[in-house]
């Protein structure tokens, strides 16, 4: 007689079922943390702290801005490698609810060729001395825009408790960008 082994089923749910289950109850879970700034359980205060903290961040980033236009009125020849930083940095200021900036990447572009041009012809100091509080060389100007650039990125990571889910998911975002803007501020071209 032929020996058969006898059909074994198991007595309890299978694996795949097990584990089609609980990447359903997480995917309920994750829904259930990520509700966006709006909630109806959003408290007054919270919602007014987002605000103030959303507020904040669009400052930060406008001065930010400010500080990449005057090094580059300083130093017109930074412009290829400041100029799409600058348009970020404004980006990040609309995204936390700044207004509109007047002067935009292009007419800092436009400023610093004409303090170019207004400054004398062959004078090595042409434009350094245009914008006082920035350094006389470009390398020393961003190192000290990545300096300002971490410093910023440290404030937003460190904010990140404090904030609703979607605004700390945008500061995260904006410190991300900022570090790299260190790094590229850092990083010499060869």
């Amino acid at each position: 007689m032929p020996f058969t082994l006898p059909s074994r089923t198991p007595s309890g749910p299978r694996r795949r079922s097990l584990l089609a289950g609980a990447a359903g109850a997480g995917a309920v879970l994750l829904a259930g943390c990520s509700g966006s700034d709006s909630d109806s359980g959003t408290t007054g205060a919270s919602a007014s702290a987002a605000a103030r903290a959303r507020a904040r961040a669009a400052r930060d980033s406008e001065q930010l801005a400010r500080r990449y236009e005057a090094v580059l009125a300083a130093h017109p020849a930074l412009s290829a490698r400041l100029s799409p930083l600058l348009a970020e940095v404004e980006r990040h200021a609309e995204a936390f609810g700044g207004g509109k900036r007047a002067s935009g990447s292009a007419s800092a572009s436009e400023s610093a060729s004409a303090s170019a041009s207004a400054a004398p012809a062959g004078d090595p100091s042409a434009g350094a001395s245009a914008s006082p509080g920035v350094p006389a060389t470009e390398k020393e100007a961003r190192g000290e825009l990545a300096a300002a650039e971490r410093a910023l990125a440290d404030r937003r990571l460190k904010a990140l408790a404090d904030v609703p889910g979607e605004l700390a998911r945008l500061l995260a975002s904006v410190a991300a960008a900022g570090a790299g803007h260190a790094f590229l501020l850092t990083e010499d071209k060869k």
